[in-house]
């Protein structure tokens, strides 16, 4: 893994959201972007080399919804920038890590991820990231 690629955090309405993000950070929103195959509407903000991604589920079925109603708006998700995403899923297959998906697959920002299961890393969900090029 090379690097922090951003952080993930959930909230209940981008619209509400964003303004205060960017205030907080003293930095515009840069994206926003539909993830239709995940069910989330994402936008992002540019921080130094990381990023701070937002996330607003698209349906109140949806996977940033019931973590939203279990643990409230909040830290979702550390993503890693990785160079070769399969052979990091491998890697970690074989150290004994549970990945949440078999294959990577598309997700925002142009990227390829892979989720590490959080029961393997002491409750934080781990994201691999490598840039689909």
């Amino acid at each position: 893994m090379e690097h922090i690629e951003h952080i993930g955090i959930a909230v209940k309405d981008l619209t509400t959201a964003i303004p205060l993000y960017e205030q907080l950070l003293n930095t515009p929103c840069y994206k926003c972007e539909l993830v239709a195959s995940e069910g989330v509407e994402t936008a992002f903000f540019a921080t130094g080399i990381n990023k701070i991604e937002l996330l607003q589920s698209t349906t109140p079925e949806g996977v940033i919804a019931k973590f939203i109603e279990k643990r409230g708006e909040g830290l979702h998700h550390i993503a890693y920038a990785v160079t070769d995403i399969k052979a990091e899923m491998e890697r970690l297959k074989a150290a004994g890590y549970t990945l949440l998906n078999s294959v990577p697959k598309a997700g925002a920002d142009n990227k390829w991820i892979c989720f590490v299961h959080p029961k393997n890393t002491n409750g934080v969900l781990m994201e691999l990231c490598q840039d689909r090029g």
